[in-house]
């Protein structure tokens, strides 16, 4: 199977034209320049890498309400929400939720899961026959983590999290909290704990950013959300400059799970450069779980988005990452690559 176009090549997305030849087991085995006569743009699909999917129960619930108010465990809005709702409206909400990913040329989200093992049960549910991977960072109990795929904590205010993160590095698999959201409080215990990432990182202070440069641990930023919870914009350059970002949605409640958005925002809104915010929404994300996708190179696996390069929104672009980052959408999708499967624009399930 190939693909043909402008393809976003490599670490850097440099544009070139030619096709992408995908083998049977599919993985990328050519990455060819040549003449071609498609107008599409090809990229890595995406990597959301900070999600809450059980609130599509409750999308724009709590307005005017403090961050607290609405996401604090364990009586926060959303909590109570939860609480009351079953496991299976819980699992269709869910799933439109990855169908709408999905089709926006998501390949994996990293869901920090509530409600335990159930809730990673529920999360199975509502992923079945979907072909986006929603990885199950999951909180309540150690049981939860060894059921999923990690553990994501709330924050290091809530718990300690000691006997959590030694289990956790213990099955060998990821950890990551929630730091800095709202004040800085929790930034040096959460540090203490060696996370494999760290989520939010709106209020550090120097002695934080020496910190995250000396240990190099990624930061996932999830900027719509901020804004919409008024506790601040994350200093992104300073973040940049010592370590690995990634790019999150966070709360289906107070944001759509669109990666589209989420790039067009934080493009407009720091000085960070177009590729670097491409990067957060692809690899670093995927580095960050040790998936074996976000780049268009030999040897990946083939988790692309081919977008329509001749739609009324992007023809005429001159720089394809920028107008990728900047303006592209869903409805410039024109497919979303799952190894040798794929899912046409539209699609929500295979």
């Amino acid at each position: 199977m190939e693909r043909t176009g402008t393809i976003l090549r490599g670490r850097e997305f440099e544009p070139v034209e030619g096709r992408v030849v995908i083998g049977d087991d599919g993985r990328i085995e050519a990455v060819e320049e040549t003449a071609v006569e498609s107008d599409d743009i090809i990229l890595p699909a995406f990597v959301n890498a900070h999600t809450h999917i059980g609130d599509s129960i409750a999308k724009e619930a709590g307005g005017g309400l403090s961050l607290e108010e609405l996401v604090a465990p364990p009586d926060g809005l959303k909590h109570r929400l939860l609480r009351a709702a079953s496991q299976d409206e819980l699992a269709a909400a869910m799933r439109r939720s990855l169908g709408f990913m999905q089709r926006g040329g998501t390949a994996a989200c990293l869901e920090f899961r509530e409600g335990g093992v159930e809730g990673v049960r529920t999360l199975e549910r509502a992923v079945e026959g979907l072909s986006i991977d929603a990885l199950s960072f999951a909180r309540g109990s150690i049981d939860a983590m060894h059921a999923g795929d990690g553990f994501g904590a709330s924050g290091a205010n809530d718990d300690s999290f000691d006997r959590e993160r030694t289990a956790t590095r213990k099955a060998g698999k990821p950890f990551g909290i929630h730091a800095g959201e709202v004040d800085s409080s929790d930034i040096n215990p959460a540090l203490d704990l060696d996370p494999d990432f760290l989520v939010h990182m709106v209020h550090p202070e120097p002695v934080h950013l020496d910190r995250l440069a000396d240990s190099e641990i990624p930061v996932v930023v999830c900027p719509r959300s901020n804004l919409v919870t008024d506790v601040g914009l994350s200093p992104y350059a300073e973040l940049n400059e010592r370590t690995t970002l990634a790019l999150g949605t966070d709360n289906v409640m107070l944001n759509s799970p669109s990666m589209f958005r989420e790039m067009e925002f934080l493009a407009k809104l720091s000085e960070l450069p177009a590729p670097e915010i491409l990067r957060m929404a692809t690899v670093n994300g995927a580095e960050i779980a040790d998936l074996e996708y976000g780049l268009v190179e030999p040897g990946r696996e083939a988790r692309l988005l081919v977008l329509d390069g001749d739609s009324d929104n992007l023809a005429g672009a001159r720089d394809p990452v920028r107008a990728v980052v900047r303006r592209a959408g869903v409805d410039d999708v024109r497919e979303v690559l799952y190894g040798t499967g794929a899912t046409a624009a539209g699609d929500g399930d295979r």
